[in-house]
């Protein structure tokens, strides 16, 4: 991720609504970035997955390749691999990310997994880019997007990443948080304005302070 090329953000909606609230921040984020000179995608996850991760023992051809044929594979490489900034604009569902969310981090163990031939490249890959959250919720109370927060955390923690940001807007209609009153469409589009400049302090026992 040294090059000259600008810096890429990867923006996936882990929604089946089209026209959502996850959606509508998304889109926010993605005005954000590309004022300010990113290379910015917007991608659904319905049109790349159509199943959940197996159990690769069994799934793996003779060469050792997933035989999931969805599209999955090509947006992993093509897209993921390639991005300097993923963001993820995920619902709250239950209390949690949607299962589309869930099923995208899922289905990286296969390229990860050391049963991969070419998984140690992968696992380099993966690594250090920024990451942020978007989500949205009919509820308002200042929790409840906490565990998709801690959960883009620890995968940041887990891929020696960096989390820079989450926003959280209210919306009790499909579309709704555009209308949100503590601005959570001007904070999607500042994410994704300010994506590779924002701050970043994860501070450690043995942190230089």
């Amino acid at each position: 991720m040294t090059s000259d090329r600008p810096r890429r953000l990867l923006i996936l909606v882990a929604s089946p609504r089209r026209n959502g609230n996850s959606a509508v921040l998304a889109q926010a984020a993605l005005r954000g970035a590309r004022e300010a000179g990113l290379e910015a995608s917007l991608h659904f996850a319905d049109d790349l997955m159509q199943t959940f991760l197996r159990d690769c023992r069994d799934c793996r051809d003779e060469h050792g390749r997933c035989r999931i044929d969805d599209g999955y594979a090509d947006f992993f490489f093509e897209h993921f691999l390639e991005a300097d900034g993923f963001a993820l604009a995920s619902p709250v569902y239950w209390y949690g990310m949607s299962s589309q969310a869930k099923a995208f981090f899922d289905r990286m163990f296969c390229y990860v997994a050391r049963s991969y031939p070419d998984s140690q490249r992968v696992r380099e890959r993966i690594q250090g880019k920024r990451v942020a959250l978007l989500t949205a919720s009919e509820e308002m109370y200042p929790t409840i997007a906490l565990s998709l927060v801690n959960q883009m955390q620890e995968y940041a923690r887990y891929t020696h990443s960096q989390f820079v940001g989450a926003v959280h807007g209210q919306g009790d209609r499909r579309g709704s948080v555009a209308e949100d009153r503590n601005g959570a469409m001007a904070a999607a589009e500042a994410l994704g304005r300010q994506f590779f400049e924002r701050p970043h302090a994860d501070y450690r026992v043995d942190s230089v302070r």
